[in-house]
């Protein structure tokens, strides 16, 4: 890869955007931000009480994680974002024009029963299907590529370096 670029690494919840993130952060030498860090309680209590959030919740979590990428231009780094509408994006790009996307995709059976068997996160299964009913997958004019996410999590990872390797990023 060129200039180090952020990564936003992208997609329902499940995909494995925290195991992926921080084995391509490595891959990249650049470092990793969990985005969920990036959650004001609020948000953290309404989704580990099943209820969806709202733009208006999301705003302020998305601002931060732009912030942060913003402060890493020049320098990379990879962070985790559901980012799952086209208007996230957006308002991610408007704080940080140069992110690239890393959109974990995969069947819905896969990530539920990945989901099924996690420990200890605050997002339950039954918050799936609002997650793809609001998921937009990357535009043509976005920066990004789609990675599939069979398989364990070092062949994720190596397909998202390849595939990012191939946007010439």
């Amino acid at each position: 890869m060129s200039t180090p670029h952020v990564v936003v690494v992208m997609g329902v919840a499940g995909t494995g955007k925290t195991t992926i993130g921080p084995l391509l952060a490595a891959q990249l030498g650049v470092p990793y931000a969990e985005g969920d860090d990036f959650h004001p309680p609020a948000n953290i209590a309404k989704m580990s009480a099943g209820t969806p959030l709202t733009d208006d919740d999301r705003w302020p979590w998305l601002d931060a994680i732009g912030a942060w990428a913003h402060g890493r231009a020049g320098l990379g780094g990879v962070v985790s974002s559901s980012a799952l509408k086209r208007s996230y994006r957006d308002r991610l790009r408007a704080e940080a024009p140069g992110v690239v996307f890393v959109h974990l995709t995969g069947d819905r059976a896969l990530i539920e029963d990945r989901m099924s068997h996690r420990q200890g996160h605050f997002m339950p299964t039954a918050l799936l299907d609002s997650q793809f009913a609001t998921l937009q997958p990357l535009g043509a004019d976005e920066a990004g590529v789609a990675v599939d996410v069979t398989g364990g999590p070092q062949e994720i990872s190596e397909r998202a370096f390849k595939a990012l390797g191939a946007l010439g990023q």
